[in-house]
């Protein structure tokens, strides 16, 4: 049954989704505000213990920030309960009190139809998978052990066999009551005006179901075991059933493995899928025949904020991750992108699991690419940037890339970020205005050359020795910010922190790689267990690929004397030390922002106002310095005097 958008809206609009969502949930007392209408509790998507679950009455929306899952009132029903559609909408609508609308005979009809049609599919599925064990289904057997697909790997696939015969299947089908017109409607027999008698469409392939998302089979695949035919693989055409640019193949055992494995990887096939399922990574999933459709990549995100988009490291495998590009961007939000995994140059992910097991393929999946590194590599391989024409060229293509993303933050973000690659590969333009220099700024004072705040020179502007020495705006050495690894180390060494500061950590804005990494482990083994000390959490399997990382963060700690973020500070000292640290981190981020802006604007017009802007910025910088100190005041709880490590 269909309904209207106005009759959705208003029974949301009057049920609270926590009156939904906490019928089937236990609160969280600690982290929830009944007042505000802010609620936490423990996901029933995934098993944790520490609540990750998130759902707003303003906005009507849940969110787990352990598993990723999203929605409203009635995905909530459909994807935790397996209720149809119209049963969450009666659902809701007899929460809200409010009647259904008249029923729609021949949208009922239709769904009475659809629920026919799958029913013919399961028929041809499990007939399938007969064939495959009958003397006829040798080849393909034959095939699929060459392949290396173990019985229990075909088996959970529901691989089958269609026999090379024009009217197996149809005749088939019709013995089990099946009508001429439901065969047609599923796809499944070649039919038309100019076919006197229709024909079976697959024939002497192996066949791969196609499932929706409630496990459904809506569609087949066939692959040819006969190198002569015209079509190596052959889909289901479009049906009541199937619409191929909204389904991905195995979506819904990939969106199982997620809550384990953290996000859902998008290959190329369906033999692909399998062979990574067979060396034990399950959250694999293939576009039906096309390239990725918005829809699709929809669905992606659906699932989790960050998909990894695996392709063939040849020019060909190249050319499509670029091609994704522009679909990709259209949909970023704060929170949710995209990362590229290209396979090393003339293999598929079947043949480098086959050659080096699941570690080959997580080894590709860990040297991911962000999006934006894939943009900046699309604009400028193989090309020369010698003349100000090209450099204009390669400025006006990345604007109009960036321009695409419909989100006005994080197409900010994008716009800053490849001015700022622009500047560091080509270098800042050299600066011609002398004469602005010794101009009286606003507060009365004249601006001198040389090192103070406004000088021009070396093609960069030099802002002052305090501000470029300023550990709000340096990183701490191997690259690794010393704000971020205070913000980290102190979780990793007090995991405890997390009750009071879940929010606050989850939502960390890190530009170091590694850390990012660290922190979703950190989530990662808390939300499957509650370990209670540094030496518990780096037990946990999550964090078994952290090591490296982890050495460095604490070397750096060491060297830097924070002391709050080891383990030998007392809870309350940790707490206070992250609470300011988290203060400060967030405080130097706005300031990097303005302080780029205040750059950029300078470089582009040296007046009187832009100077003042940047006089007021780094006014701000030393005043914020002063805070610097995380030992400060700090120690009494561990026993340990100010100053101390």
């Amino acid at each position: 049954m269909r309904f209207s958008q106005s009759f959705l809206d208003e029974i949301r609009d009057r049920v609270p989704i926590s009156d939904v969502i906490g019928r089937r949930v236990a609160w969280d007392k600690r982290k929830t505000n009944t007042s505000r209408g802010d609620y936490w509790a423990c996901c029933p998507f995934h098993g944790e213990k520490t609540p990750s679950f998130h759902c707003e009455d303003k906005k009507g929306r849940y969110h787990c920030f352990g598993c990723g899952v999203s929605g409203d009132h009635f995905r909530f029903l459909t994807e935790l309960d397996g209720m149809a559609f119209p049963e969450a909408v009666q659902q809701v609508a007899d929460m809200a009190g409010v009647p259904m609308p008249e029923r729609d005979p021949e949208a009922e009809r239709r769904e009475a139809v659809r629920a026919t049609l799958t029913d013919v599919m399961e028929m041809a599925a499990a007939f399938f998978e007969g064939q495959l064990q009958l003397a006829g289904g040798a080849k393909a057997r034959a095939y699929l052990r060459d392949r290396g697909l173990s019985g229990q790997t075909q088996k959970k696939f529901r691989l089958g066999y269609a026999p090379d015969g024009r009217n197996v299947l149809k005749e088939h089908l019709a013995s089990k009551g099946a009508t001429k017109g439901q065969i047609e409607a599923c796809g499944l027999v070649v039919f038309g005006d100019d076919i006197p008698v229709s024909y079976d469409r697959f024939r002497d392939r192996i066949m791969f179901p196609i499932e929706d998302a409630r496990g459904r089979v809506v569609a087949f695949g066939g692959r040819a075991l006969s190198a002569d035919v015209p079509a190596k693989y052959l889909n289901s055409p479009e049906t009541e059933l199937f619409h191929k640019g909204n389904l991905l193949y195995n979506l819904r055992r990939a969106r199982e493995a997620m809550q384990r494995d953290g996000t859902v990887v998008a290959v190329e096939g369906y033999m692909d899928v399998i062979a990574l399922d067979q060396a034990g990574i399950s959250n694999a999933v293939a576009p039906l025949g096309t390239a990725l459709t918005e829809n699709q990549l929809n669905l992606l995100w659906r699932v989790t904020q960050e998909p990894v988009l695996c392709f063939d490291g040849d020019k060909a495998g190249v050319r499509a991750a670029w091609r994704s590009l522009d679909l990709a961007l259209a949909g970023l939000k704060p929170g949710r992108s995209v990362r590229y995994a290209l396979l090393p140059e003339g293999k598929d992910p079947d043949d480098l699991v086959k050659a080096g097991g699941r570690e080959a393929f997580d080894t590709v999946l860990k040297a991911a690419k962000p999006l934006a590194d894939m943009l900046w590599s699309r604009e400028t391989s193989g090309r020369v940037f010698d003349t100000p024409e090209r450099r204009a060229e390669l400025e006006k293509n990345l604007r109009e890339a960036t321009g695409q993303i419909a989100d006005e933050s994080v197409r900010r973000h994008y716009g800053q970020a490849m001015r700022e690659r622009i500047q560091a590969h080509f270098g800042a333009p050299q600066q011609a205005r002398g004469g602005n220099r010794g101009a009286s700024n606003r507060y009365g004072g004249q601006r001198r050359g040389g090192r103070g705040a406004g000088a021009l020179g070396g093609g960069r502007l030099a802002i002052s020795e305090s501000l470029t020495r300023s550990r709000l705006l340096t990183a701490g050495g191997d690259d690794m910010p010393l704000r971020e690894a205070a913000l980290v180390a102190t979780v990793l060494t007090h995991p405890d922190l997390l009750a009071d500061h879940f929010d606050d950590f989850t939502r960390l804005d890190l530009d170091h790689g590694g850390l990012e990494r660290l922190r979703s482990a950190i989530l990662d083994a808390c939300a499957t267990g509650r370990p209670r000390s540094r030496d518990a959490l780096l037990e946990h399997p999550a964090l078994a690929s952290q090591k490296a990382t982890v050495e460095a963060l604490e070397k750096l700690i060491r060297r830097a004397r924070l002391w709050t973020a080891t383990a030998e500070a007392a809870h309350e000292d940790a707490q206070e030390g992250f609470t300011q640290a988290l203060r400060l981190h967030r405080r130097a981020k706005s300031l990097r922002r303005e302080l780029r802006a205040a750059e950029a604007a300078l470089g582009s017009e040296a007046s009187d106002f832009n100077f003042g802007r940047l006089a007021d910025i780094r006014k701000e910088i030393d005043e914020t310095e002063s805070l610097e100190a995380l030992v400060d005041g700090f120690g009494v709880s561990s026993g340990r005097p100010s100053r101390s490590f």
